[in-house]
């Protein structure tokens, strides 16, 4: 008898439906085997009979010794991991007529068995339930851990088991099932603005959250130079606090990266905060920018609408920093392989600290720098010129002196007051750029968008170009200046770019300065 059930293949961010054919009949011969599966399966997903074979066991049904072939359609495309365990083992069941096979058609089952019959969560489910309904299937059958993640995914019905027994009596008509219902604005909605972390807490240092302000505001890269424990790290992780809240278009794509990586862990739902990724300097740049032989998101996905910190950035292998220049541009990642091409989306924020020098003192206003000559410079070297050029804002961070330490009355700006600023400035872009598809800030804008909106008068003109003739900028460092100037302009709430905005974003390159580094 052949029957067939319903799975699916993550691919990217996205998925496919694959058709899971099983035709059981004929007659082994002695010395056969028994199994045979087809369709490009991996390594662990040919393991799983061994798996289906015990679980269909102890829970008291047969398996039986007849020819079984299984494909997996279509049959061009790599079938990966061991979610595939439990279509298989339905549609064994079904083919041997030991249960019902007329609504198999109705569902998308994934889950992967242990050997009593027991689930075991899956990597990828919110993006397979997306493809879900998009093919209309009335539901979607997984494991229980999983059910939260899959329930924000409109008219789809999904239910969450724990065993090979609840899917079998289901589809059998022995046992009822309530899917799962989660109200996904109100999960949404309930964790939008709590974070750990505020800027209320930050002593001093007005002109580094006057950049991040700015930085947020417009979308744009920073780096932050400065002496051990001036608060470079302190202040990048209060980043995200004052970024606009995900939509949920934001939260939903940012969801599906989490859930390709199995980072959601059990019972979670819809991420709602912006991401803020760290990773270790050791990275490489596969575990960075995404790939591998069966391709993974990298950081720079995780990080997706959210924020990416790079702390000590020359500690970073050159080759590293140097594949994220691409997708910085692009806003996304293209993993080619012999046999798929994969896109990750990687929209995000680059923050990225450093010591100004090994010893972490040049320029300090108390202690003496111990590097010898051109030590400062060579260290600086270690970040490419390109990469720089793709950062809008370069901040010097001073140390925090004791008076201002100990100051039990200073009181400092919450991470709501500031949010509530950059809201307006992102509500002014957003308006500006309705117009333009996928650009939604000033850090977003093409060269020829950027000559268009951001024009300058006579006397910012004659600045501007004072500047690129001073320091030696490049054509990149002339868009970027001109972006910073223009947020810079919209959190006044002003229309025309002012001199004044103009010559607080070309403060912003401060490791242009010809004789920064000695």
């Amino acid at each position: 008898m052949l029957v067939k059930t319903y799975a699916s293949a993550v691919q990217g961010v996205n998925a496919q439906t694959i058709t899971i054919e099983v035709n059981a009949g004929g007659n082994v011969a002695a010395g056969k085997q028994f199994y045979y599966l087809v369709g490009l399966p991996d390594n662990a997903v040919k393991e799983g009979f061994q798996r289906i074979e015990a679980a269909i066991k102890n829970i008291g049904y047969k398996m039986p010794r007849l020819k079984l072939v299984v494909n997996m359609a279509p049959a061009d495309i790599r079938k990966e991991g061991s979610a595939y365990d439990l279509p298989i083992a339905i549609g064994v069941l079904a083919a041997t007529k030991q249960i019902p096979a007329e609504t198999l058609d109705e569902y998308i089952i994934m889950g992967e068995l242990a050997l009593d019959g027991q689930l075991r969560p899956i990597k990828g489910a919110l993006p397979i339930a997306i493809e879900a309904r998009k093919n209309k299937y009335k539901g979607i059958i997984l494991p229980k851990e999983n059910a939260r993640e899959v329930a924000i995914v409109n008219d789809l019905e999904v239910y969450g088991i724990e065993n090979l027994t609840e899917a079998v009596e289901y589809l059998s008509g022995d046992r009822d099932l309530k899917p799962v219902q989660l109200d996904t604005r109100e999960v949404f909605m309930d964790e939008l603005h709590h974070h750990s972390v505020d800027f209320s807490d930050v002593k001093g240092q007005e002109n580094i959250k006057r950049a991040l302000e700015i930085a947020a505001a417009g979308g744009h890269n920073v780096i932050l130079i400065g002496p051990p424990g001036a608060g470079k790290t302190m202040l990048a992780k209060r980043l995200p606090g004052i970024l606009p809240p995900l939509s949920l278009h934001e939260a939903l794509e940012v969801t599906k990266i989490h859930s390709v990586c199995g980072m959601l862990g059990p019972n979670a739902s819809l991420i709602s905060k912006r991401p803020f990724r760290s990773p270790h300097h050791t990275i490489s740049d596969v575990a960075l920018v995404g790939g591998g032989s069966n391709p993974n998101p990298g950081e720079i996905s995780l990080a997706h609408n959210g924020v990416l910190f790079l702390d000590e950035l020359p500690e970073f292998k050159r080759a590293v920093l140097e594949v994220m220049r691409q997708p910085m541009e692009e806003r996304r990642v293209t993993i080619s392989r012999a046999r798929v091409t994969v896109d990750y989306p990687s929209s995000f924020m680059l923050i990225a600290s450093m010591n100004p020098c090994p010893c972490g003192y040049y320029n300090h206003p108390d202690k003496d720098c111990v590097c010898g000559p051109g030590v400062v410079k060579k260290y600086l070297n270690k970040i490419s010129g390109p990469l720089l050029d793709r950062i809008d804002l370069h901040v010097e961070v001073t140390p925090v002196s004791y008076d201002e330490l100990s100051n039990t009355n200073y009181t400092s700006e919450s991470s709501e007051t500031i949010r509530d600023r950059v809201n307006r400035a992102r509500e002014i872009q957003e308006a500006r750029f309705k117009e333009y598809p996928d650009i939604y800030c000033n850090a977003q804008m093409s060269s020829r968008m950027t000559k268009e909106i951001c024009q300058l008068n006579k006397a910012g003109v004659t600045l501007l170009k004072t500047a690129m003739e001073k320091l030696q900028l490049s054509a990149r460092a002339y868009d970027r200046i001109l972006k910073v100037a223009r947020t810079c302009a919209d959190l006044a709430g002003s229309d025309d770019i002012k001199i004044e905005y103009l010559a607080e974003a070309i403060q912003y390159r401060s490791l242009d300065r010809e004789g920064w580094a000695g």
